[in-house]
């Protein structure tokens, strides 16, 4: 089965990318829950998210509603806890970018916190999948944009598909950690399920290839 990954992977033009415990060592929504005081209560619930317990949408919104996130929080959050990328995971993307092979970024989490980490990969936001938290006029929550695909279960296979049809991309892997990523294998070519940050065993159970390292891909890239 490993050789059915392999094989989409030496043709590969195009790689989409989940951001939370993949892209960086952290659940994004988690630490914005910590940093608001919420922490443990959401921990739980991102934990259910992921294991494919409950849907993506239901997650989202019991989450959000525990932490109600006000914009001031959010812009303290970005500058005074900084997300950490994954090892190995900025040469990864320097080695596509190397070969012309567009990167993309997709997310259940939140493009406002995703930014920095994008601009540290060198990945614009027009290729970033999120979601966008919205704010009164008084910059209290007020809830985020449910139009998004990635709001709600399936929503990274939607942008997956309309992704391929509209680039024309016939070998598309997506490597991700969650049940939401292994989900959208197809319309990905090939799924790599990644387990550097956490281990979820329902997603290494369903990989194909399931890699601790980002250097393991990228030594496939460089020796095919």
């Amino acid at each position: 089965m490993f050789e059915e990954v392999l094989a989409v992977l030496k043709r590969v033009d195009a790689v989409c990318l989940d951001v939370d415990s993949t892209v960086i060592r952290e659940e994004g929504i988690d630490e914005l829950a910590k940093f608001c005081g919420k922490g443990d209560e959401v921990a739980a619930l991102t934990a259910q998210a992921m294991s494919g317990a409950m849907s993506f949408e239901q997650a989202l919104h019991w989450r959000l509603n525990i932490i109600r996130p006000s914009v001031t929080q959010v812009k303290d959050f970005i500058k005074t806890s900084p997300l950490t990328l994954t090892p190995g995971v900025k040469s990864f993307v320097d080695l596509l970018h190397n070969r012309i092979i567009p990167v993309f970024l997709v997310s259940g989490g939140f493009s406002s916190i995703i930014a920095p980490i994008a601009e540290q990969l060198k990945i614009p936001m027009t290729q970033v999948a999120a979601n966008r938290l919205m704010f009164f006029l008084d910059g209290e929550y007020a809830g985020f944009d449910e139009s998004q695909p990635t709001s709600r279960s399936g929503g990274k296979g939607v942008f997956i598909e309309q992704l391929k049809e509209t680039c024309g991309f016939k070998h598309l892997v997506l490597i991700g950690d969650g049940m939401t990523d292994v989900e959208a294998c197809p319309p990905a070519d090939a799924f790599i399920g990644y387990g550097g940050n956490i281990i979820r065993p329902e997603v290494r159970a369903k990989a194909k290839w399931f890699v601790t390292d980002f250097n393991e891909i990228s030594n496939v890239l460089i020796n095919p």
